[in-house]
């Protein structure tokens, strides 16, 4: 697989020292990396070819596939890992580079359902003024505006948290959208945003959309992309995790809820002369927070065998199921009395064959789980292992495909990541990053920690980051491995830290991000959503200090079940799995610190065990070569000299 000598001459002409980038974007920079990726990519979609590629933070990947997919004259789909990239990615860079390149190239994004605004939910939600509060209200009424000068119905353009009680009223999902019977069809701006990504030669979409696209599993809108022959799938880490999720089977008590919800919007459109189906809506709303109390009250993730073990739990769920087939039999009478009325019917129905293969089991070797989180549960059936579905589905559309991301391999290798894909045969290629992390950066490792298995470890970690804060003047992230060590650490530093404490769950996501930007001195506690998708450029983060070495948690039902199953087969679960997990979180950690050529910082690994035991050079040489060090008087000395 290669390109030919003209084809690497455009390449040059494009990111070479003296190309187009160089010309026309003030303070581009020729990044070698960069521009061997691009010819790596352009080679892979020229060819019809797989590569698996990683490059380092500050290569400028985006880059490196959108010029060769804008000029391959193929039409390419690119998937990214979140929302927030896709934005940044459609309305940044991918205009950016087109317009530099002067490729009359029609380009689209595609989100999934619940980002577009709904016009018949939101008019059903106004009409409704059953159990509403103030702020609900007052958001509803923001949605009523907005709606009438949206163009795209993309509920970014709205200045609301993402987590805001007006959405779920207002967007609809697969299992309450009326489909071609809605009224709203013709206007549908979920119907209008995939015309127009049918339409388009590059479309940026995300990990879940480009799932559900493979599958064919579209909730009755048909194939979103026919046609797409190239594939570009960045933050590629992420993919396996997400292919899991999709191509399971869940059950929540939100869904089974809001049926209920909607079944009383449309009673009150459709169906107000039969009272019995609000007292079956009713019955079916008990039947569920009775199962949630059954659960337990603290947040938590379980197998299977611990929910079929409680004789009251068990009792739970079989009432919540005969409640929703009362429920489904009552609907069934009124059938084609309404279109919200028939939409409940067959919501009811999914539900119930859903809720009857967790319960009853599917193929023997899916995982059966469950998992509560506040006054919500999730009942999951997540099959063990998604390498045979996922090749099978690409096998179905032979196409070019480029898996990229910062932190794909483990070592040199990306065994780890095309194992867990079933891809076979693939080229790969890494670039380091074109950073100077010797003169960026240093990584301490203390002496003197307890074995993190240890009562005092939480202690030790607190009392280790309060000098470490003091010496980078704030201006500091604490990822942690779990939300009990950040409580823990967040009860001992708020009396000792002089600088603001920002805590996770305290306010949202990016507004905890939002606020450490702006101060410029602050000290952020995170855990997971924390550790990737990232990026605080400058002096505001200079330290990142990481708890422990991030394995899952062996007492996850996902993880335990994946261990016996390597056991069973005569693998080893620790070197083939949770060990290159944690390799990828750690790179993923360590890659917050240097955002840009003229970052300085201080990586600070508090475990132990990353010199002390055999698997500790797994992670030291997927780890920048940063300048290290296990004095914190050098700490010290890095600050000072950033402060001079």
């Amino acid at each position: 697989m290669g390109l030919t000598g003209g084809q690497v001459d455009r390449i040059d002409a494009i990111l070479g020292p003296a190309g187009l980038l160089a010309e026309r974007l003030a303070g581009y920079r020729h990044r070698p990396q960069q521009q061997a990726m691009a010819e790596a990519v352009a080679a892979a979609l020229a060819a019809g070819a797989t590569l698996i590629c990683e490059a380092g933070t500050g290569t400028g990947k985006t880059f490196a596939y959108l010029v060769p997919a804008l000029l391959s004259g193929r039409k390419v789909l690119v998937s990214t890992g979140t929302r927030n990239l896709q934005d940044q990615l459609f309305q940044r860079d991918l205009p950016l580079v087109r317009e530099v390149l002067e490729v009359p190239v029609r380009i689209a994004m595609l989100k999934g359902r619940g980002n577009y605004l709904c016009r018949y939910r939101l008019d059903a939600a106004l009409e409704d003024h059953r159990h509403r509060s103030a702020g609900l209200r007052r958001q509803l009424l923001m949605v009523r505006e907005w709606a009438t000068v949206t163009a795209s119905g993309d509920v970014a353009e709205l200045d609301l948290p993402e987590d805001a009680p007006v959405w779920p009223a207002v967007t609809s999902n697969s299992d309450n959208c009326l489909g071609q019977g809605c009224p709203e069809w013709g206007r549908c701006h979920l119907v209008e945003a995939r015309r127009r990504a049918q339409g388009a030669e590059l479309v940026v979409v995300n990990h879940h959309l480009l799932c559900a696209d493979l599958s064919l599993r579209d909730e009755g809108f048909g194939e979103v992309l026919p046609g797409a022959d190239c594939f570009i799938v960045d933050e590629a880490h992420q993919l396996p995790e997400v292919a899991t999720s999709f191509f399971g089977t869940v059950v929540s008590g939100r869904q089974l809820l809001d049926l209920t919800r909607d079944l009383e919007l449309a009673y009150q459109r459709e169906a107000g002369d039969v009272p019995e189906l609000l007292d079956r809506a009713a019955e079916l709303r008990r039947g569920v927070l009775d199962l949630r109390l059954c659960l337990g009250e603290e947040p938590r993730r379980g197998p299977w065998r611990e929910l079929a073990e409680n004789p009251d739990t068990v009792r739970a769920l079989e009432e919540a199921r005969a409640r929703l087939r009362d429920l489904r039999t009552a609907l069934a009478a009124l059938q084609g009395r309404g279109k919200g009325l028939d939409s409940c019917l067959a919501r009811g129905a999914e539900l119930d064959q859903r809720l009857t293969l967790l319960v009853e089991g599917g193929e023997a070797e899916d995982i059966r789980w469950y998992e509560t989180q506040g006054r919500g549960f999730r009942l999951h059936q997540t099959p063990l292992q998604v390498a045979d579905i996922f090749q099978s589905q690409r096998e179905r559309r032979p196409a070019a495909w480029v898996f990229t991301s910062a932190t794909l391999a483990v070592g040199e290798g990306f065994e780890h990541f095309a194992r867990r894909l079933g891809i076979e045969d693939a080229r790969t290629e890494r670039w380091e990053s074109p950073f100077d992390y010797n003169r960026q950066a240093l990584w301490f490792v203390p002496r003197g920690m307890p074995d993190p298995g240890t009562d005092a470890y939480d202690a030790a970690v607190a009392e280790l980051a309060a000098p470490i804060i003091e010496y980078s003047r704030g201006r500091a992230f604490l990822l942690f491995t779990s939300h009990r060590a950040l409580r823990a650490a967040a009860r001992a530093l708020e009396p000792r830290v002089t600088y603001p404490l920002l805590v996770q769950g305290s306010a949202p996501r990016a507004e905890l991000l939002e606020r450490f930007r702006h101060l410029g001195n602050a000290v952020l506690l995170g855990t997971a959503s924390f550790w990737e998708g990232v990026d605080v450029r400058g002096e505001a983060l200079s330290c990142v200090i990481i708890d422990k070495l991030p394995f899952a948690s062996p007492g996850d039902p996902v993880l335990a079940a994946r261990i016996d199953a390597l056991r069973r087969r005569g693998g080893n679960p620790f070197r083939e799995f949770q060990l290159p997990q944690a390799v990828i979180a750690l790179k993923q950690g360590a890659g917050r610190l240097i955002r840009d050529d003229r970052d300085r910082g201080v990586l600070v690994v508090c475990d132990p065990r990353l010199l002390s035991r055999s698997y500790g050079w797994a992670f030291l040489d997927s780890l920048p070569p940063m300048l290290r060090s296990r004095e914190l008087e050098d700490v010290r000395r890095f600050f000072a000299a950033d402060a001079g």
